[in-house]
């Protein structure tokens, strides 16, 4: 989450709120637009060279229409374009509106429950649809259409709303679609049985000598001073030869 993406949620995030997951609706939200215009567009051809030359001006309102076909699909990229899906740490908002900006935001804490609903074209496309309930009555956001990596993104926020960790997510824990299918993470090594066979077998550990440091009892210890009583003073021997 760099670069443009950043200058443009700035404005909306606090100091201090990490980010979770930031995406664009799902591209199916202007596919009838799109299929709209590339129908009307075959339309104006075929009208335009099966038309006699007394009928220009139907020809010409037909062509009239296809402008506003255009005009209508430039808006709705434009307008998909600055439409956000926003998972923090604290809230989820809703960003959406070219002309008129608006702001949708539900507090993470009060998110009692969350529904997600995959249709059978959004399981073919890759959308979905959350539907967010809270304690209150009365939500700003209360659901979220055309979701795209819906798995992903419903992994992301459940994990954050529980406080656990998903390995599905990438270290930064921020969700990037082309994580998709990256899978979970390779599981580790097993150890080598075979390990340390060449090795050296190891050396014998010398024994160490009584330092005296062990308790003994005073009886122990005159029994010890008494038994080394030493050798037997000259003078001694002579005085009991004498005698």
């Amino acid at each position: 989450m760099r670069g443009r993406r950043h200058d443009e949620l700035d404005r909306y995030l606090l100091d201090g709120e990490r980010l979770v997951t930031a995406v664009h609706q799902h591209w199916g939200k202007i596919a009838e637009p799109v299929a709209t215009t590339m129908v009307g567009t075959v339309a104006a051809l075929w009208v335009d060279a099966a038309m006699p030359a007394s009928m220009r001006l139907a020809s010409t309102i037909v062509w009239w229409l296809w402008f506003a076909l255009v005009a209508r699909l430039a808006y709705l990229v434009i307008e998909w374009r600055h439409d956000w899906f926003v998972a923090t740490d604290k809230r989820l908002l809703l960003f959406y509106g070219f002309v008129t900006r608006k702001v949708s935001m539900m507090p993470l804490m009060k998110v009692t429950d969350m529904s997600y609903e995959r249709s059978i074209p959004g399981r073919v496309f890759g959308y979905g649809r959350f539907v967010m309930e809270s304690a209150g009555q009365d939500q700003a956001l209360h659901e979220v259409n055309w979701v795209p990596s819906p798995d992903a993104n419903y992994r992301a926020i459940c994990a954050e709303m529980f406080r656990v960790a998903d390995r599905g997510l990438p270290e930064d824990g921020v969700w990037d679609a082309r994580n998709d299918d990256a899978g979970p993470p390779p599981a580790p090594e097993p150890p080598d049985p075979y390990a340390g066979w060449d090795d050296p077998p190891p050396r014998p550990r010398p024994r160490r000598r009584d330092s005296g440091t062990l308790y003994r009892s005073a009886d122990l210890r005159a029994r010890d001073r008494s038994a080394e009583t030493g050798p037997i003073p000259l003078r001694n021997r002579h005085e009991r030869d004498d005698d």
